[in-house]
């Protein structure tokens, strides 16, 4: 019975790396659908070339092997074949390169208006977050630390090495911008579900741009092991509808000073996108 559960059990997404995991993680992005598609492209043409390889060498074992075949077929010289072993091998990266700087230049572009810029900060023992959209002056932010949660503190269905006190939380089925920079030393903000791995380089800032398809938690970790505690990178997708709450009760009340910051203009533009 439990086996016959097992099978039926419907399916579950993946958005966090798993034991002996072999393929990427489950798409939350066209972007990451993108490169998933892409790869598996790629693979159906090394399969191709793994079965044309291993049938010539194959072949070439039996034909030139002393005993089986003293006087071996002479069917390895000659113009055409030179040819065609030339030819055809050119032809297989033309099919791989076009779909690939398609997808490479969708993954350069930045979306000229974003519903909301997200700040990406990295420090050597933390990460700090700033809603860019929501500072009315120079001594307001709507800005908040991040820490990853202890080896020995994880709650029940937390994922060791994982998680974080404060999650990043982002409106679903909305253009984002991440703007990473960081505080000290290089860092990375890499989330495999998104397809995102930005490098954080000191005295410059990079930015990316995402679209969270659907509802759900992503985890990700920093690319450059500059510190302690603070590699852990989780992005939780909200519906649109619950993205002001979430906001207005958890990130503005760690806000150093300054009034309630008004959401209602940026929630009709996340929505209008």
């Amino acid at each position: 019975m439990i086996v016959l559960e097992w099978l039926f059990l419907p399916n579950v997404l993946c958005d966090a790396a798993e034991p002996w995991q072999l393929g990427s993680q489950d798409a939350a992005t066209p972007m990451m659908q993108g490169i998933m598609d892409l790869h598996h492209d790629i693979f159906f043409f090394l399969i191709l070339i793994l079965v044309f390889v291993s049938r010539m060498l194959v072949r070439a074992l039996w034909h030139f092997h002393y005993q089986t075949n003293p006087i071996p077929q002479r069917i390895v010289h000659g113009t055409t074949i030179e040819i065609l072993r030339t030819i055809f091998p050119s032809i297989i990266p033309m099919f791989i390169a076009i779909p690939s700087f398609a997808l490479l230049y969708s993954m350069d572009e930045v979306v000229v208006d974003p519903a909301i810029t997200i700040k990406a900060i990295g420090h050597q023992w933390y990460r700090s977050y700033e809603y860019s959209d929501y500072n009315s002056s120079d001594e307001q932010s709507l800005t908040f630390d991040s820490y990853t949660i202890p080896e020995d503190d994880p709650e029940l269905g937390q994922s060791r090495l994982l998680e974080v006190d404060n999650r990043v939380v982002v409106p679903a089925k909305t253009h984002l911008r991440i703007i990473v920079t960081p505080a000290d030393v290089p860092h990375s903000w890499a989330v495999p579900s998104s397809g995102v791995k930005c490098d954080a380089v000191p005295g410059r800032s990079n930015q990316t741009s995402i679209s969270v398809q659907r509802e759900g938690v992503y985890y990700g970790q920093c690319s450059e092991i500059r510190g302690t505690n603070h590699a852990s990178i989780v992005v939780e997708a909200v519906p649109r509808k619950d993205y002001g709450s979430r906001v207005s009760n958890q990130l503005i009340p760690q806000t150093s000073k300054g009034p309630t910051i008004a959401l209602g203009p940026y929630l009709s533009k996340a929505r209008a996108t």
